[in-house]
């Protein structure tokens, strides 16, 4: 049997609404279109589809569980937002990103990005 999450109320400070998952719809909407969308963030694009294909044909396993396929080119050890402050030139190159799994990729998101994505 599934076990439900409990209702708590939305971790957006101030708001009064209870979800089951951390924000109540509307912070939820309103954080995703903050995002922007994968190809605003960058992703999508022909180059990026190249260099995804890379990642995961010299990772096809998760490099973190060692026991899942990968499924994410996951940038690392700085994420795509701290290279681009940084300067760097090309931030989706192959060599600054390793191939995980999904839940492993959550889990590095979850650790290292509280919150989400920062917001």
């Amino acid at each position: 049997m599934a076990r439900r999450r409990a209702y708590a109320v939305c971790s957006t400070p101030g708001c009064p609404e209870y979800t089951d998952s951390g924000r109540c719809d509307e912070h939820r909407r309103q954080a995703e279109q903050r995002r922007g969308s994968p190809r605003q963030r960058g992703y999508g694009g022909p180059d990026w589809t190249q260099a995804r294909a890379a990642v995961i044909a010299r990772d096809p396993i998760c490099v973190l569980c060692r026991t899942e396929p990968s499924r994410v080119a996951d940038h690392w050890p700085a994420s795509r937002r701290q290279l681009l402050q940084q300067g760097v030139p090309d931030p989706d190159a192959p060599e600054r990103m390793r191939g995980i799994c999904r839940p492993c990729h959550s889990r590095e998101t979850a650790e290292h990005q509280p919150g989400g994505w920062h917001q």
